[in-house]
């Protein structure tokens, strides 16, 4: 007998933080200060390399392309985060869902390959100065941007594509505020069409979950040993500043992820609580990272807010 296949019904409900219902409200005013804050933020980096020549090098440039990719997050997630924290309705259209699962799946696996290849910028900048330029040109940024963006959409398309056709059998309600390959996975009823999906994903996932910590990992352990070579504690400072927003980026965006891995299987509330760190607290920090702790941001914001002022007062007078 053929098996019914009813992949999507027509909703989805998305349960969210349903559970604590006196914690809505708060966390609604908190995310959305946050998307405001994370708009805000993110638009100005990219604009403030657009108009700042001096910015406009291969680590703004990767940079521009991370602030993109958490705009991207931002509207994918939150907006319909925020109308099922305030109002009754907690569901999602079939399409909606399918469209949140590919865009997510998408951005995540290019900001892993992203941040990846942002360190290797920051191993050749400070461990090959001399042929940065060679080899770090524009051709090979551009190359580069690419790959992370084609590698990330492939991934999305293989891993959701299996997913969407797996069977549901009526089931329409996923523990969780958005959706995602793992919680669809796991309303599947066929435990063959499962595991294989299981598998599929686990496969889709080593390059960005595994190779990209581990390119992490190789080239500041590099940049590290160039570092401590240096003669002077000045060029040291120099050197360790120009990677350190970085490297704080990297901690918060692989370190929750490691620790989930090496602690027992999770609760949903703790998967709930960490997918939101990552979707609605990590692109809010990222723009604050690299303006507190980037000189170079802060210059350019120096130059640039003057002259706008200098500007509006020619006009009025």
């Amino acid at each position: 007998m053929e098996r019914e296949n009813v992949s999507f019904p027509s909703t989805f409900v998305l349960l969210g933080f349903s559970e604590y219902p006196w914690l809505q409200i708060p966390l609604f005013a908190v995310v959305l200060v946050s998307h405001i804050l994370t708009i805000t933020g993110n638009s100005s980096i990219i604009l403030l390399s657009m108009m700042e020549p001096r910015l406009q090098t291969p680590m703004y440039f990767f940079l521009d392309n991370l602030s993109l990719l958490d705009l991207c997050i931002t509207y994918t997630i939150v907006p319909q985060l925020l109308a099922n924290l305030w109002g009754p309705e907690k569901t999602i259209s079939s399409w909606g869902c399918i469209t949140q699962a590919y865009l997510y799946q998408w951005t995540g696996a290019t900001e892993c390959a992203l941040l990846a290849v942002m360190a290797l910028d920051r191993y050749v900048a400070i461990c090959h100065p001399l042929r940065y330029s060679l080899i770090m040109n524009s051709w090979a940024c551009v190359w580069m941007a690419a790959v992370c963006w084609s590698s990330g959409l492939a991934n999305s398309l293989l891993q959701v594509t299996l997913t969407i056709q797996l069977p549901l059998c009526g089931h329409h309600t996923l523990d969780h505020f958005f959706c995602e390959v793992p919680t669809l996975i796991l309303l599947a009823c066929g435990d063959t069409d499962t595991t294989t999906n299981k598998l599929s994903f686990i496969l889709g996932a080593m390059p960005f979950g595994t190779m990209s910590p581990l390119m992490v990992i190789v080239s500041y352990t590099q940049i590290a040993r160039a570092v401590l070579k240096l003669a002077s504690a000045e060029g040291r400072h120099k050197a360790l500043s120009t990677c350190s927003s970085h490297l704080v980026v990297v901690t918060m965006y692989f370190g929750p992820g490691i620790y989930m891995y090496l602690q027992p299987p999770a609760s949903s509330t703790q998967a709930k609580f960490l997918s939101l760190f990552y979707c609605v607290i990590t692109p809010l920090l990222n723009p604050l990272i690299y303006t507190l702790r980037n000189k170079d941001v802060r210059s350019a914001w120096k130059r640039i807010l003057p002259l706008h002022g200098g500007r509006k007062a020619f006009q009025e007078r």
